[in-house]
């Protein structure tokens, strides 16, 4: 088996956003990993042709980034009860571009991410990027549901 020695997160602010970062911590601690979490808001202003005449937006869009950290630290402090060290990253722009160079930048051998498929808000905030993520991707990737299911035969 793989020895794991940095390990990133893919937060998406979903409620199911903390079964990942739980698998994360779980796995950091068995491998004694350096832990990374990232939140990629895909940034609607970076948009070609975006062009939407609402001048609130930009600072529902600050909002967000703020509440993003907040919900974020949140989830971290709950499972993270032994007080190990998790770095926490904020990125706007286009998710994919985003998280493959978290994964360069602090060479990722394990990446863990929620297996569902994003909803309408999801893919306006955060692009459509599993699917591409798991394309591209240069490590190994570990897959969350987002609830168990239990097996009927």
């Amino acid at each position: 088996m793989e020895e794991f020695r940095n390990i990133l997160v893919v937060s998406r602010m979903t409620r199911y956003c903390k079964r990942a970062v739980h698998y994360g911590v779980s796995l950091a601690k068995k491998y004694g990993a350096a832990l990374t979490v990232v939140h990629v808001v895909h940034d609607p202003f970076g948009i070609e042709g975006w062009n939407l005449p609402v001048p609130n937006l930009e600072k529902d869009y600050q909002d967000l980034l703020k509440k993003s950290r907040q919900q974020l630290d949140e989830i971290i402090a709950s499972e993270n009860k032994s007080g190990m060290r998790i770095d926490v990253l904020i990125r706007e722009g286009e998710p994919v571009s985003e998280i493959l160079a978290v994964v360069k930048e602090r060479n990722i051998d394990l990446m863990v991410m929620l297996s569902h498929e994003e909803g309408h808000l999801e893919h306006f905030l955060f692009g459509r990027s599993n699917h591409e993520l798991v394309l591209r991707m240069p490590c190994t990737i570990l897959l969350v549901k987002k609830e168990p299911q239990s097996v009927r035969f």
